[in-house]
């Protein structure tokens, strides 16, 4: 195995594997401090949350890239993370932390059941995607108040990312998150704005272990659509990816790679895992198809890296103003807030899609239990009601 990934890993592997791990390093990120952080989350939360998103992951996703010679790549589900915002609210974290150890058991028994293909075929995607809109849009607004309320940091960013991706040439090389990341830190250097309030710089220290707590708002709440936002919406997203680029990604294991992986991650406060879509995109998009799977070992490589030095990039990037993470997360939030909204309302289950993203938007909890799933019931329950056909068809 190692003989054969030594002749198959090549230059051209190790850029791509690069670029797509600077991509999960730089937006995704911004979601996860601008989540947590409005979630009350401390900077030692923060930074065990990235070392379970990281380094667990990326140990996985090493052994499944090994293992099944394809470009597995695991991370985290975003519309996850995006849900245990509102949910830190009215939850304690050791509360949300019992909803990802459900979850996972959960995802881990429809793996080993076999059950995952018929389970995720039920689930309409148009409602699906109507609530992850619906819980993503924040991030969209925030992104217009990070231009408004500070103009000189994000609308450098917000030019060179139109840039980029106007200047496609260019944009393969630099690609426009990246180059929004880069021309977001020249404009808070050059203004002076960094700010590391007292702290030192080198900031090193072990992961948290936190005890659960379980309850049954937050079963409600987070359970069903925490597994659906992995199962759906970021492995569907995933094997479209890879089958696209002529892999057969295997859909139980993965399913129960997810399930464990969530189990483990969840002990350092880290959100559920899953097969990660633009990751695997990037790293399956050129080359030959028998060495694809070297990038993803090599992206695996960097997060395990990226994972033990967590406490130094989140003081970073806590140390920059709110503006730069708001458009970060923004920014990198756009292109799937178009795609949610493209398959939310353009075909089937219109009204109940409808009826999901404004019970979502509206974020009004009942019993306890945030929007998100209320937005998933009622949309089905309308769709049920009026749109039958749709199911049928």
């Amino acid at each position: 195995m190692i003989r054969r990934f030594v002749a198959d890993f090549g230059a051209h592997y190790a850029v791509s594997g690069l670029i797509a791990f600077i991509f999960a390093a730089t937006g995704p990120v911004a979601i996860i401090l601008s989540v947590g952080d409005r979630g009350g989350l401390s900077e030692a939360d923060l930074a065990s949350w990235l070392f379970g998103a990281f380094f667990i992951n990326g140990l996985i996703s090493i052994g499944f890239c090994l293992a099944w010679q394809q470009p597995l790549v695991f991370f985290w589900t975003i519309p996850g993370a995006v849900l245990v915002g509102p949910a830190l609210g009215h939850l304690s974290f050791a509360e949300v932390i019992g909803a990802y150890l459900a979850t996972g058991v959960l995802m881990l028994a429809l793996g080993l059941s076999g059950w995952v293909r018929r389970c995720t075929e039920a689930a309409p995607m148009p409602i699906v995607m109507a609530m992850v809109a619906g819980v993503f849009l924040r991030f969209g607004v925030g992104l217009v108040h990070a231009v408004r309320d500070d103009l000189r940091v994000a609308a450098p960013m917000v030019l060179a990312f139109i840039f980029l991706s106007h200047a496609q040439k260019i944009g393969r090389l630099l690609p426009p998150l990246i180059g929004a990341l880069l021309a977001g830190a020249v404009s808070i250097l050059l203004l002076d704005k960094f700010d590391m309030g007292g702290k030192a710089l080198v900031a090193l220290a072990p992961p948290n272990l936190y005890l659960p707590a379980f309850s049954w708002q937050a079963m409600v709440e987070l359970v069903v659509p925490l597994a659906i936002t992995v199962l759906v919406v970021q492995n569907g997203q995933g094997f479209a990816v890879l089958s696209a680029a002529g892999h057969k990604p295997p859909i139980g294991a993965i399913a129960v790679a997810c399930g464990a992986g969530s189990i483990v991650t969840a002990f350092v406060g880290s959100v559920s895992t899953c097969l990660t879509g633009p990751v695997n995109a990037i790293i399956s998009s050129s080359g030959e198809k028998q060495r694809h799977y070297t990038a993803g070992v090599a992206v695996g490589v960097l997060a395990l890296a990226f994972g033990l030095a967590s406490p130094l990039f989140v003081r970073l990037l806590l140390s920059t103003p709110p503006a730069f993470i708001a458009a970060l997360g923004g920014l990198a939030m756009l292109r799937v807030l178009q795609t949610a909204f493209g398959v939310a309302f353009g075909g089937k289950f219109a009204l109940g899609a409808l009826v999901t993203f404004l019970v979502t938007v509206a974020d009004v909890t009942i019993f306890n239990v945030g929007a998100a799933f209320w937005g998933l019931v009622l949309g089905f329950g309308i769709s049920w009601l009026l749109e039958r056909k749709d199911f049928s068809r």
